[in-house]
């Protein structure tokens, strides 16, 4: 049995091990990049564009085709919801990048396991594997905090990965379904 359904499954486990690599690899540099940010006044502005980025993700991986005018506003809608509860929070920035680093990981994991599924892979739920898988990735990352001198180990932090998890994916979902929904109600 071959390890990839797809070449697009192949690529979506590529990008998703790529980033969870790259989160690792800056685990003892995140302090400094942070503090760098901080005193150049950027570190707001650096979120605020991770946000986009996840956010044209969130509504890029949820629309198959080419939006019409209530995919857009629906859309708007689940970016504006994401984008309200990440800011409402009440958190620092540096907390608020778990939202986005781990939003990513999420979404790739999610299509990686759509994909199989609609391959023929023996898959239930890809929504939930990717949020388990990806709240699982998060406390090996703050297990791994636990380890160096410069990091903390934070149970909140935790939290904030699997709900950056539950976000996106379902966010995508969402999108997707109504978009679907949509899709079929205009060629009937």
């Amino acid at each position: 049995m071959p390890t990839f359904t797809s070449d697009r499954e192949r690529r979506l486990w590529f990008w998703a091990a790529a980033v969870v690599l790259a989160i690792c690899a800056t685990l003892g540099l995140a302090g400094t990049l942070a503090g760098l940010l901080r005193d150049r006044n950027l570190l707001d502005a650096s979120f605020g564009l991770g946000l986009l980025v996840v956010m044209a993700a969130i509504v890029g991986s949820g629309i198959r085709r080419r939006p019409g005018g209530r995919e857009f506003w629906i859309a708007a809608g689940v970016v504006a919801v994401y984008g309200i509860v990440i800011l409402r929070m009440g958190i620092g920035p540096e907390e608020r990048t778990h939202l986005i680093e781990y939003a990513v990981v999420a979404l790739l994991l999610y299509h990686a396991l759509d994909e199989r599924r609609r391959n023929g892979g023996p898959l239930r739920s890809p929504a939930v594997l990717a949020i388990a898988v990806t709240a699982l990735l998060g406390l090996v990352d703050e297990l791994i905090q636990a380890l160096i001198s410069s990091r903390v180990f934070d149970y909140r932090d935790i939290g904030f990965n699997a709900l950056a998890a539950l976000m996106a994916v379902t966010g995508s979902v969402v999108v997707g379904y109504i978009a679907a929904r949509l899709g079929s109600h205009y060629r009937n």
